[in-house]
């Protein structure tokens, strides 16, 4: 199966997401994971909806190609495959609404791309670069979420 031109851009904006949030972080600001203040939470939501755009790939989809509001980032059989085979390559996007991660996990794994089983993503997801107070905006908006 072909992927779509959205994907496609989706995948671009994700393998690019590092760079254009740390381009719009502030100079000097600062955020903390614990940090839960509705700036916080607006930049994580800001981040994760349309920077990462997550939803694309941890929300499934109706048979319209519409999301599914009610399933918003609990995860999806991804609607798309490659068109050549990719090592590692994963057929589902697990569930990040109330991620379960502490805080430190959730900041390292969107810092570097390491999960807290100490491996890296895998295909098609990007391993991040976010800065720490990105990383540490967007672990705050999805553990506000309700999985």
């Amino acid at each position: 199966m072909l992927m779509s031109k959205r994907v496609l851009g989706a995948v671009f904006v994700l393998a690019t997401v590092a760079g254009v949030a740390i381009a719009q972080t502030p100079a000097g600001s600062k955020a903390s994971a614990s940090s839960t203040s509705a700036a916080t939470l607006a930049r994580g939501k800001y981040l994760v909806n349309n920077v990462g755009m997550c939803g694309d790939c941890h929300t499934p989809f109706d048979r319209k190609g519409q999301p599914i509001k009610s399933k918003t980032l609990q995860g999806s059989v991804l609607m798309f495959k490659p068109t050549v085979p990719i090592p590692g390559w994963m057929e589902a996007a697990p569930g990040i609404a109330g991620l379960n991660w502490t805080d430190e996990e959730a900041i390292t794994f969107f810092t570097t791309g390491k999960r807290p089983n100490g491996t890296m993503t895998a295909p098609p997801m990007p391993q991040f670069r976010f800065n720490k107070a990105d990383a540490a905006a967007v672990t705050a908006y999805l553990k506000s979420l309700k999985p």
